[in-house]
């Protein structure tokens, strides 16, 4: 099998979802590291939208104030949540634990 190819226009709208989509995620870590916005509240909304669900939850536990990314490698090592899961992987425990060492 080979690889699909595109129209020029399905290659395009492609790329636009792809910007829109690092946007929105530079946007929730921006507003997670300014205060504007709490790690539950950006757990429970990435059960309903699937672009915050992919998102890397090192990503986001270092972008929280006073959390770097070496106190992020530590928090999530001591849970046991590797470096690359995303929030839609992490188990019910994992959610919790992280809640409570954030909180």
């Amino acid at each position: 099998m080979g690889v699909p190819q595109s129209s020029p226009e399905q290659r395009q709208a492609a790329l636009e979802k792809a910007a829109a989509a690092r946007r929105l995620r530079a946007e929730l870590k921006e507003l997670l590291k300014t205060g504007s916005l709490t790690l539950p509240r950006l757990l429970q909304r990435a059960d309903d939208e699937e672009l915050v669900a992919g998102m890397k939850v090192y990503s986001l536990v270092s972008s929280l104030p006073r959390v770097g990314k070496v106190k992020a490698g530590r928090i999530m090592k001591e849970i046991g949540i590797a470096d690359n899961r995303r929030i839609r992987g992490l188990s019910d425990r994992q959610r919790s634990a992280l809640l409570d060492q954030l909180s």
